[in-house]
């Protein structure tokens, strides 16, 4: 017990000086980091969406390593940035327009409405290049000569051994198969990419989770994962063309969405969702995509046409013939994962007719996809109007019309058993960079789509109903207010909520303060009020409101140079009304270092969190290396530190690690089954090396 009080004290107070020297000596932020610290708070508390966010941060790191030129852009280039509103694409064009092309990205400054806020968010993904008099046609000779190769390699190396890693008995492992993992612990993946200016990408990323095995047992094809894409942009009158592993997005999300989907506040810095088409899959996201072939063709001027086929075999449980779940995580470490590896086949076609003119956008999507089973979900009493059946279709209508500084948006959609859904937002953009929204979404409960995802408190495009009003407004330069109220209501039950017809709703008041664009400050309040279900002692479930409150401050110094900073502060409080609440609390510091004499950059952090059960646990954006995007949750009593090191080796490699530190100061073992780990403190070691020719 001593021993640990002494541990205790020192990590603390190592906590306490890197602190002070962080703290007092430092004075910037990395600007790249700050848009993707912000958007992690959107669904810090929602895991499906932190899946798709996950591919979006990927996206965000090669649009990092390959900058847009702002001078060729397209309206549809600006519109893939979710913090870029509608009337501020119009504006950048617009200024490029009337003054020709941009000679430095301060010239940003200078557009309408841009406020320095947005200026942080964009500049890390952009650059000014002359513009190109005319786009050359593709051949071989070109892509050989100016083509650009990567390689990145990744492994994670755990320095503790969790249960599922242990030596076992023969048998104790024939009577308890599912506590020892089939693989080592180790987790490694490869991404090769082929790139020819924004023209031509060619890929592979292969990944191994950690238990998964590699070249043994169950597993002979190495990888357990392998993504290959090839994706062709802006030739002739083809858009896009997609072969091998691609995503799509179409309208709001009524029919099809397999892209990241915003959450309430995104969608407010937005000011709506964005179509975003055809898309290569580059991540190691194993569920939100298809494989096959996808092509966009421009008929004239005004009308597109999308056409999309895709054939894949996918995760789930079978029984009797009969599909009765469908596996997303990606996991075959253990026996029963890996009896549900490729169980089920599925098939899907659909296209997606476009039409943009001057004062209007519409689009008509359709989707047909059939299993090779019936899909009949075990039934439960949340899951009474889930999707059931063998074949599934969907047809949505998506329009969008502008007059002047008004907006109207949405997509009506309807099912093959005719249940409608339908959402649908007006915005409003007064000048002096104020902007309104309000939005309406009706979901049928009954409307039955496995590929649909948009706004919304649920995790599906079904069963809610909702009213979301939210505005943004400038207070000059260096301020702005963001806020947002949203009511939802659920005519069916849920999960984990045993009575129909509950309601709730959220609400959010953000105020950022950058007096300069290299400083940067946000105070949040966020405010939930649902309803679900909580056992009491007497052993009768009742369907109580649970109330939730959130509050933020968050410190951002970007000036550019060798050093950086980040502070945040957050307190957590949650529980049922009338009910004892839990309660946490996180601080947390973060700094680094770009030393001048030679290429290398050294990045530290430290969090020190204290919360009553996981009912208050709190979320970190935390840095680490390419293409990995890192946000652990924090509960009971501990402290956090991770440190990453960046070493640029010549002109062609690229070295980075990240060691990475969790002790709890009230435990003596984390997790549970054969994730447990013995003692306190859980450490990794990540190494990537990059290889560019």
């Amino acid at each position: 017990m001593e021993a640990m009080k002494s541990m205790r004290n020192s990590l603390l107070k190592g906590c306490f000086i890197l602190w002070l020297a962080i703290g007092v000596n430092v004075p910037t932020l990395n600007a790249q980091d700050v848009w993707e610290e912000q958007a992690e708070q959107w669904v810090a508390d929602d895991e499906e969406g932190r899946v798709a966010l996950d591919s979006y941060f990927e996206e965000l790191a090669e649009w990092r390593t390959h900058p847009l030129n702002l001078n060729t852009a397209t309206k549809e280039d600006l519109e893939r940035f979710p913090f870029l509103s509608d009337q501020l694409v119009e504006n950048i064009l617009y200024y490029l327009y009337k003054y020709g092309p941009m000679l430095t990205l301060n010239e940003l400054a200078m557009v309408e409405e841009m406020d320095r806020q947005t200026i942080q968010y964009l500049r890390p993904y952009v650059c000014v290049l002359p513009p190109e008099e005319k786009r050359d046609p593709l051949s071989l000779k070109k892509l050989l000569k100016y083509g650009r190769q990567e390689l990145v390699a990744r492994v994670d190396v755990p320095l503790y051994i969790r249960d599922g890693y242990r030596k076992h008995s023969s048998e104790y492992v024939q009577e308890h198969p599912n506590r020892q993992y089939l693989g080592g612990a180790w987790y490694h993946q490869l991404r090769y990419r082929f790139r020819y200016r924004d023209r031509i990408e060619i890929g592979l990323t292969a990944e191994k989770d950690a238990g998964e095995p590699f070249f043994t047992g169950k597993n002979r094809q190495g990888y357990d994962f392998y993504s290959p894409y090839l994706f062709v942009r802006n030739w002739g009158r083809w858009k896009a063309i997609a072969l091998g592993n691609y995503r799509l997005s179409y309208g709001c999300g009524m029919v099809m969405n397999t892209d990241f989907g915003m959450g309430k506040g995104v969608m407010l810095a937005a000011m709506g969702n964005r179509s975003r088409g055809i898309r290569k899959h580059s991540s190691t996201d194993e569920y939100h995509y298809f494989q096959g072939v996808a092509a966009s063709y421009q008929l004239s001027r005004r009308w597109t046409l999308d056409a999309f086929l895709s054939y894949r075999r996918m995760d789930g449980t079978v029984d009797n013939r009969l599909i009765t779940s469908l596996k997303t995580d990606g996991y075959h470490r253990l026996p029963r994962e890996f009896e549900k590896r490729n169980r089920l086949n599925n098939f899907l076609t659909g296209s997606h007719l476009n039409y943009n003119g001057k004062f209007c956008e519409l689009g008509l999507t359709a989707v047909y996809h059939v299993f090779n089973h019936p899909f009949i979900p075990e039934p439960r009493s949340y899951n009474r109007f889930y999707p059931r059946g063998k074949d599934f279709y969907n047809v949505g209508v998506d329009y969008r019309f502008f007059w002047k500084r008004f907006q109207l948006q949405g997509e009506t959609a309807v099912d093959k058993q005719g249940a409608v859904v339908t959402l649908n937002r007006l915005t409003y953009a007064p000048k002096g960079g104020m902007q309104w929204m309000v939005m309406n979404r009706w979901y049928d409960k009954g409307y039955q789509s496995l590929y649909a995802r948009s706004v919304a408190e649920g995790s599906r495009v079904q069963n809610e109903m909702g009213w979301y009003l939210g505005m943004e407004t400038l207070l000059g330069r260096s301020w702005k207010l963001t806020a947002y109220g949203d009511y939802f209501f659920f005519p069916a039950k849920r999960y984990r909520v045993s009575r129909p017809g509950t309601s709730g709703w959220e609400g959010l008041w953000q105020l950022n303060y950058t007096p300069t664009h290299t400083l940067g400050m946000f105070l949040r309040y966020r405010y939930k009020q649902k309803q679900q279900d909580r056992t009491g002692e007497d052993e009768v479930k009742r369907t109580l409101p649970y109330d939730q409150h959130r509050v933020r401050f968050q410190l951002d110094d970007v000036q550019g140079g060798h050093w950086v900073l980040k502070t945040v502060t957050e307190y957590v409080q949650a529980g049922y009304r009338g009910q004892r609440v839990s309660q946490g609390w996180l601080l947390a510091q973060s700094g680094g270092y770009a030393f001048a004499a030679f290429p290398v950059r050294l990045d530290a952090s430290v969090a020190w969190f204290s919360t009553d059960d996981y009912a208050s646990r709190i979320t970190l954006y935390e840095k680490s290396v390419l293409y990995a995007f890192s946000m652990p949750t924090f509960y009971d009593e501990g402290i956090r530190t991770s440190w990453n090191l960046r070493c640029e080796l010549g002109r062609h490699f690229i070295l980075q690690t990240k060691y990475a530190l969790t002790h709890y100061f009230h435990r003596t073992s984390i997790g549970s089954g054969p994730d447990r780990i013995a003692g306190p403190n859980q450490s990794d070691l990540s190494f990537q090396i990059r290889m560019k020719f």
